[in-house]
């Protein structure tokens, strides 16, 4: 009897792309563009050069297969080191059993509304994905959430999980929902922003025919997902994760024996020092620049954030342990958002804000610091295998660039939509963007690549630079969400335990259907004027 076929561990799958890459070494001549340093935004980035495309002797790559792994690692230290502290941080406020009993009086309240006649209409499980689908997409598209997302898969993966559905509905509400809204950007400073800058345009100009892109998207995510969760909730064992779910499953099923329980002195004391802590930052940063689309507002976020937290804080604390740790939890999500909007964070300082919340939770547990410091490592050994594999994926990147094949590869990629009508070329285009981030999945590595060198060419055969820009952001967008080189992509599904191979079968022909109305959006860009354009 013929043995079954099994999925091949991502580990195996990553493993393979490196070698198939090192071959393409050995066949592919070698070739570089000359870079210059150009100011977008007050920042210096560096470009390809026009027509200084030349030839150079290609490095054939052997045994870079097995060092490549450890430059990976260095290139993408700072997202291995997130997903440790994010898996960290979060075991400590898992093992309080807080989000547990938070999930089921969320639960509880969502059975209540159905007994109402317009929720049983619409359904209270599809209002509550449909809300933070537009929430998530609304951050990818406003100020490009990508690595946050990773937060925040620890929160929704569960919760779907206990709504009926699987593990993948709920990588879907966060993760990819975010990854359409960077997609459809409107104000995303890491791919509009950058490539604007570069094709010399007017900061976030286009703005009205980007925002009917970004709701059309979105109401195609959307729909997607409300019919694949409406498939698993009527038959749980259609999903495709339906075995590997079983840790979830289980984990899920624990929170209907958990019980709030009445807080201690230790969570009076974490309540006043954060308290104290919000305070202190309400004084010293009292109003906040936030900027969006080129205009800047002072708000006083943090004052409205103390005053806001220190009265529901005083109140969920009397209640009990976990409405108190849930308040952190919800208050770290708030800080995040200004911070990234109005600090300029990243992944150190969001890393180091979800440590905090650890923290935090355990000693308003009542946890024993040596304790939380072994629950923290133990949440970094329960997420290192997502870890390695962000390392191992970066590594494919390093043997094409240190192979000297990478520019070769683009300089093709250019030459064959060179000469062609409106319509091939603007095609031509889109599908270099898409096809090149599937080797490099960073928006504004890719950006200084190849805007520079799209802008010409959109000159050339008399397209407006603003559609460049349009396929850019498409094609940066939607093959995120499937290229195995994509750090964010590998920890997103390694958090959610979803095996790469399985994600992939399931999502590619979601992708092919935003890739085909990506292309099917930029026509009208052709052959109509817009605001912009």
């Amino acid at each position: 009897m013929a043995s079954k076929f099994k999925i091949p561990h991502t580990f195996t799958i990553v493993f393979s792309i490196v070698i198939a890459c090192a071959l393409l070494t050995w066949i592919i001549p070698g070739g570089e563009f000359a870079r210059e340093s150009v100011m977008v935004d007050g920042t210096a980035k560096e470009v390809v050069a026009a027509d200084s495309y030349h030839s150079v002797d290609h490095v054939p790559q052997t045994w870079q297969v097995f060092t490549a792994f450890h430059d990976g690692f260095k290139k993408s230290a700072n997202i291995i080191v997130f997903i440790l502290m994010i898996g960290g941080g979060f075991w400590i406020l898992n093992t309080t059993n807080a989000v547990n009993v938070g999930i089921y009086s969320f639960l509880n309240f969502t059975k209540r509304l159905q007994k109402r006649k317009f929720f049983q209409k619409i359904g209270v499980n599809n209002l509550v994905i449909v809300l933070i689908m537009l929430l998530f997409s609304s951050f990818g598209a406003i100020f490009g959430m990508s690595e946050e997302t990773l937060a925040f898969v620890v929160i929704f993966v569960p919760l779907a999980i206990s709504m009926g559905y699987d593990s993948v509905t709920g990588l879907l509400m966060c993760y990819v929902a975010a990854h359409v809204g960077f997609a459809g950007a409107l104000f995303n400073p890491f791919t509009i922003g950058i490539a604007q800058g570069l094709s010399g345009l007017q900061p976030f100009s286009g703005l009205e025919y980007r925002f009917f892109c970004w709701i059309l998207l979105t109401i195609i995510v959307i729909a997607f997902t409300l019919v694949y969760a409406a498939r698993v909730k009527k038959n749980p064992q259609r999903s495709f994760m339906y075995e590997e779910d079983a840790y979830w499953r289980q984990s899920s099923a624990q929170s209907t024996d958990q019980q709030a329980c009445k807080s201690i002195a230790t969570t009076w004391v974490v309540y006043g020092l954060i308290s104290a802590l919000l305070v202190f930052v309400a004084i010293t940063f009292p109003k906040t620049e936030i900027s969006l689309g080129g205009s800047t507002r002072s708000l006083i976020l943090f004052p409205i954030i103390a005053l806001i937290y220190i009265a529901l804080g005083f109140f969920a604390t009397k209640r009990s342990i976990h409405d108190s740790i849930l308040l952190i939890l919800f208050l770290t999500i708030v800080v995040l958002v200004v911070g990234v909007l109005g600090y300029g964070w990243y992944v150190g300082e969001i890393a180091g804000l979800f440590l905090a919340m650890g923290l935090a939770s355990g000693f308003a547990f009542g946890t024993r610091f040596d304790q939380i410091v072994r629950q923290f490592l133990e949440g970094c050994k329960d997420i290192m295998t997502a870890a390695l594999v962000v390392g191992m994926a970066s590594g494919i990147v390093i043997i094409l660039q240190e192979g000297k094949v990478m520019d070769t590869m683009l300089y093709a990629a250019s030459q064959c939509v060179a000469g062609s009508g409106k319509v091939s070329a603007v095609g031509g285009m889109y599908a270099i963007q898409n096809l090149l981030n599937l080797i490099i999945p960073s928006g504004s590595a890719k950006a200084a690549l190849t805007i520079p060198m799209m802008a010409e060419f959109s000159d050339l055969v008399g397209i407006s630079r603003q559609v460049n820009v349009l396929a850019f952001q498409f094609g940066d967008g939607f093959t995120n969400m499937i290229t195995p080189t994509s750090g964010v992509l590998v920890g997103a599904l390694g958090i959610a335990r979803i095996p790469y191979a399985k994600w992939a079968k399931f999502i590619f022909p979601f992708i092919l259907v935003l890739i085909v109305v990506g292309f099917l959006l930029l026509l009208p860009t052709i052959f109509f004027t817009f605001n912009g354009f």
